[in-house]
């Protein structure tokens, strides 16, 4: 014994093929198609990226790091010099190898 299906149902019956093919094609995402600048920018988002989280990983360990006192003002340079500021930049740094990698392997959208 079968059971009524309701009317809105995505399922349509076996013998209505080509509301079977009209639901399909609906639903299917439309394809992208990529210019030549989109993956320049791609690629230069990567290369930037990563190039500022190795600067910011590396940097705030030098002794360059100390020597900019126009910037800071006295009540605040024992924070900027302390080791969880330069951990915290070394940290946001790590996060932009990790999103510049990302960006790397997000590439691929462009052999299709």
């Amino acid at each position: 014994m079968q059971q009524p299906q309701p009317a809105n149902s995505v399922d349509a019956p076996a013998g209505d093929t080509a509301d079977q093919s009209t639901t399909l094609t609906l639903l299917e995402p439309p394809a992208h198609s990529f210019r030549w600048y989109h993956k320049v920018a791609a690629v230069l988002t990567a290369i930037f990226c990563f190039e500022l989280g190795v600067f910011l990983l590396i940097y705030p360990w030098l002794n360059h790091w100390d020597a900019n006192g126009a910037l800071i003002p006295l009540w605040g340079r024992h924070i900027w010099t302390s080791s969880w500021v330069r951990g915290a930049v070394s940290g946001l740094g790590l996060l932009d190898i990790y999103i510049s990698f990302v960006e790397v392997f997000r590439l691929r959208r462009f052999s299709a």
